[in-house]
């Protein structure tokens, strides 16, 4: 190939760039990706490995964990969210659930302040006044987290997670 058919393709290749560069919107985006230039991003995800795990648990649980009304799926989703479980197991963010989960099972305070946390959440979602437990109290007829669901839901992700069969 001689120079001057070099030229007239690289002529013909900043032409078509330029047309499809004016067609497009331009966004801040587009200009960190020129900046950085081509191939800064070859090969990386642009969405950290922390993030990967936050979306993995978020779908897994919404998945695996039922909750008819949601907001214990919420609650927990919330609780993984930069959790020292999680970000201790990123190649494996499982694991991180399955150890917060059982580190709220270990706790009794913290196994009650999850259902606090879930009964406002179900409050919130339903536009109704939450029933929250009260010690040496019966449960509440038509409370759908009670401290026994929640702590059988763990249970079962715990299980689900170690024994997935």
């Amino acid at each position: 190939m001689n120079t001057d058919q070099g030229k007239a393709a690289s002529s013909a290749f900043t032409d078509a760039e330029e047309e499809i560069r004016k067609s497009r919107k331009f966004s801040p985006q587009e200009a960190m990706a020129r900046m950085a230039g081509p191939g800064a991003m070859k090969g990386a995800s642009p969405i950290s490995r922390q993030q990967q795990a936050e979306i993995e648990l978020g779908t897994w649980i919404r998945a695996n964990v039922t909750d008819p009304a949601g907001a214990l799926q919420a609650v927990l989703h919330r609780h993984v969210i930069g959790s020292e479980e999680v970000l201790r197991n990123l190649d494996r963010p499982l694991a991180g659930l399955a150890e917060l989960c059982r580190q709220l099972l270990e706790s009794e305070y913290r196994l009650k302040e999850l259902v606090r946390e879930t009964d406002a959440e179900w409050g919130e979602r339903m536009d109704e006044r939450p029933y929250f437990d009260r010690d040496c109290s019966p449960t509440l007829p038509g409370d759908p987290y009670t401290v026994a669901w929640v702590r059988e839901s763990l249970r079962g992700i715990v299980a689900n997670i170690c024994d997935p069969s």
